[in-house]
């Protein structure tokens, strides 16, 4: 007993599964096997990473306009717009060129350390981007933070080994919902923090630092929940199997080194001719270049003047109708969108919520007519309908594109999509913002006046994400097309 437990690296089969003894990603699946009921911590802990990864994405866009504005880089009011696209598409562009290389890392290095960099990533520049004193200050930091933030793709790959196999719906309806709640309460932060001095002036003086740095407040919130975050992941147990035989061989044989890449290339490009993954990525990267858009063009329009055809909001207003439309995400996601996916399937939630949007956008342009509390009611009534219609498209195709492969290529998947979701991000701003600048200088145009155009382009692009969900281009995974038609 004593020689064969000296020759054998791994432990006595559970449940007649084998152990390997030291290897981080057995231990996980040992505990998975003994614990029953449902794991609220392992549940926390990922929300609480995704949401502090999510927070800095979109916080900016409420006060953006104001921060252009201050750095005196735009000759005239309408051209703000433009290099306003410029700063919020330089995070997108940042992440795009790493995603795939930080999935690599995640496969071969553990999930752990992406995950710990891309906290400490927000902490150090989100922080620096308050701090900016110019345009291009606050382009390279927030280049440099998507540029180390890529543990999107990682924590899906994570929450697929963490939770037994009941559980990793909800564990990947979890990543999503923190994911949408962050991309709309980092706004409504941004909204109520930044310009203290001029908000809340018995608390801060405009000779403090919140003073000289108006919109360092909302980026040190972010940083100091980024912070905690970071400390307490140190205690999350690593997911990824580091069998030592296995380790070794590949270290000590050239050939195996060669065998695995090109194992590695194989199933990239088993993955690129998988269509039914590949269109849900298209499906889902269409959707989120519109998302991005809005997400910019309805601070930009809310805040901008009446003259040129906004609301003329305040970055606090603009705060508050964001943080509503938080709260009513967070309770259609846990309450209403689970029975409607079960009833209709993923693809047809898609198309409905594609299609309401539609005429949703094409009324924002009337709402700048109202003013009061009707506006007020108004706008809250469609910024929550859309937001709850765009968190539902995006879950649903994270379904789709998770169960239209095996799970041992999840990783790999995510990576792919993060970075095509990526490039696509990365002009929504900048197209958006550069659209809304043009819309404000052809405010008496005879066809589409003024925002009118902007928010007819929106549609154009849903339009053509709606009709995408439709055959032939969306191929639906083996075993669901039953349920999805």
């Amino acid at each position: 007993m004593a020689a064969a437990a000296a020759e054998e690296e791994y432990t006595v089969p559970l449940l007649k599964k084998q152990y390997y003894e030291n290897c981080p990603g057995c231990k996980v699946d040992e505990l998975k096997e003994l614990k029953r009921g449902l794991p609220i911590r392992e549940f926390l802990s990922i929300w609480t990473v995704v949401l502090c990864s999510a927070l800095p994405i979109s916080s900016l866009f409420p006060y953006l306009y104001f921060m252009i504005r201050d750095f005196k880089i735009a000759e005239k009011e309408e051209d703000i717009g433009y290099y306003a696209g410029y700063v919020g598409s330089s995070f997108m562009f940042g992440r795009a060129l790493t995603s795939f290389f930080w999935g690599i890392v995640a496969d071969r290095y553990g999930r752990k350390p992406v995950i710990l960099l891309g906290t400490s990533s927000v902490v150090i520049f989100n922080t620096i981007f308050g701090l900016s004193l110019n345009f291009w200050m606050a382009v390279i930091s927030r280049f440099m933070l998507g540029f180390l933030n890529g543990l999107l793709g990682p924590i899906k790959a994570y929450a697929s080994e963490i939770f037994r196999n009941e559980h990793q719906a909800l564990g990947l309806s979890t990543i999503t919902t923190a994911w949408g709640i962050g991309l709309i309460i980092g706004p409504a932060l941004g909204g109520f923090l930044a310009q203290p001095a001029e908000k809340y002036p018995a608390l801060f003086s405009k000779d403090s630092l919140f003073g000289r740095f108006p919109y360092f407040l909302p980026s040190l919130a972010i940083s100091l929940l980024a912070g905690g975050v970071t400390i307490a992941s140190c205690w999350l147990p690593e997911t990824l199997h580091t069998h030592k035989e296995k380790r070794a061989a590949c270290d000590d044989s050239f050939d195996a080194l060669e065998t695995a890449s090109g194992e590695q290339k194989k199933q990239a490009a088993s993955l690129l001719r998988n269509w039914p993954l590949m269109s849900s990525i298209m499906v889902y990267c269409i959707f989120s270049l519109h998302d991005m858009a809005y997400t910019e063009i309805f601070s930009l329009w809310a805040v901008s003047p009446i003259k040129l055809g906004g609301l003329g909001y305040s970055t606090e207003n603009v705060g508050e109708v964001l943080a509503v439309s938080g709260f009513g995400l967070l309770v259609f996601q846990l309450a209403l969108y689970p029975y409607a996916e079960r009833l209709l399937g993923p693809v047809m939630v898609c198309r409905i919520a594609g299609a309401l949007s539609i005429p949703l956008l094409a009324s924002y342009p009337f709402l700048s007519k109202l003013s009061g509390f009707s506006l007020s009611v108004l706008l809250n009534c469609a910024s929550v309908l859309k937001n709850l219609l765009s968190v539902s498209i995006v879950t649903c195709l994270f379904m789709l594109q998770n169960s239209a492969v095996e799970q041992h290529q999840r990783g790999a998947a995510n990576g792919i999509a993060m970075t095509a979701m990526s490039l696509f991000k990365a002009a929504g701003p900048a197209g958006g913002g550069s659209l809304f600048s043009w819309a404000e200088t052809r405010q008496d145009a005879a066809f589409l006046p003024g925002n009118q155009m902007v928010f007819f382009v929106l549609n154009v692009v849903e339009a053509i994400g709606v009709l995408f969900t439709f055959k032939p281009f969306l191929a639906l995974p083996r075993g669901r097309t039953a349920t999805v038609q």
